[in-house]
């Protein structure tokens, strides 16, 4: 399934049914008096959020929604039936906005959250409402009450608990693969990921959802390379795993690069809380390593985790690192059949 975070939808409520203007006529009832129904609602349209969804790939095929008209009354006092209402259903996490794309209407960031989006135009009122001592055979009826209308655009930004941050090809798929059971693609050149994904994350007893996103490159605020929106999918985490490539010369100037372009973007993602992970470092000498390291510590003011999201070393202690922040206990419930993580070093 194609993964589109962003649709520009029309939407349209039902016009209310008219009321009717009848009068009672039966055999041997010489005033039988007036009996038309009321017209019955227009249909509401509303949007829900409900599990199983994360794409808003369904609205890219149809844009327009129509609500249901209320049926007209009818004589002997009979209401006519309600539009039938219209329910958009989005993934979790969505916002709408008004076709401004700046003034929100709705945040719907939990499952079953709903919110009405155009009200239906009220029944008008049959004759009988009408009747009256001075006004006992009333021949007037209300038209029903106008449909609303408008545009307004739905975006998604991902529901998860940690995020994955970083330039290209820092690593940041291969460890999603290796600490979830996510299956995002990973290739040897820049911008393999295009789109967010989302993997479980195992700790001990507990779990966490963790996401991963586009590389960031320098001037993504701009729009360079693909641009910075995917950080909306990771505005919602309550905590960042910054992951550098140990091949880069200067991993400092690679976390400051990242750390400019959240800041930039804004958002309160440059406040959020961080864990900085130094990735691929099974393939370097330990005196390099060190030397990267300690530059980086310098730069970031914590000691970086040293990782292999190939090789699988140190994964742990990221996940145990991470689900620290989410939950704010130092340790999460061991399994029974959890087994310690071997011993690395590096070569």
């Amino acid at each position: 399934m194609k993964f589109l975070d962003e649709a520009r939808v029309y939407i349209r409520s039902g016009n209310g049914g008219a009321g009717s203007i009848s009068f009672r006529r039966e055999k041997y009832i010489e005033f039988g008096g007036p009996d038309g129904g009321d017209g019955g609602r227009g249909g509401h349209i509303y949007a829900r959020a409900v599990n199983g969804l994360n794409t808003l790939i369904d609205y890219r095929y149809q844009q327009h929604f129509k609500a249901g008209t209320g049926t007209h009354g009818m004589g002997q006092n009979r209401t006519g039936a309600a539009g039938e209402d219209i329910v958009l259903k989005v993934p979790v996490g969505t916002q709408i906005f008004e076709e401004d794309k700046t003034t929100l209407i709705a945040d719907l960031d939990e499952e079953g959250r709903q919110v009405m989006l155009a009200r239906g135009g009220n029944g008008g009122f049959g004759n009988v409402r009408f009747k009256s001592s001075t006004n006992q055979a009333p021949r007037r009826a209300n038209p029903g009450a106008p449909y609303e209308e408008r545009w307004i655009w739905l975006q998604l930004k991902l529901i998860a608990d940690a995020g994955l941050v970083g330039l290209p090809n820092a690593g940041k798929s291969t460890f999603l693969a290796a600490v979830s059971a996510a299956k995002p693609k990973i290739a040897d050149y820049p911008f393999t990921t295009l789109h967010p994904n989302l993997g479980v994350v195992k700790a001990g007893a507990d779990s966490f959802v963790l996401a991963d996103i586009p590389g960031l490159i320098e001037g993504a605020h701009e729009g360079t390379g693909l641009g910075d929106k995917f950080l909306g999918h990771v505005e919602r985490c309550r905590v960042l795993l910054h992951v550098i490539d140990a091949f880069e010369d200067d991993p400092a100037q690679s976390y400051r690069t990242i750390r400019f372009e959240l800041a930039a973007y804004g958002a309160g993602l440059a406040e959020k809380p961080e864990i900085v992970a130094l990735n691929k470092c099974d393939t370097l000498g330990e005196e390099e390593l060190k030397q990267k390291s300690t530059a980086l510590e310098k730069e970031c003011g914590q000691k970086p985790l040293l990782i292999s999201a190939a090789t699988g070393a140190g994964k742990m202690a990221a996940i145990y690192a991470l689900y620290a922040q989410i939950s704010g206990r130092d340790e999460p419930e061991k399994t029974d059949n959890e087994t310690p993580e071997s011993e690395w070093r590096p070569i």
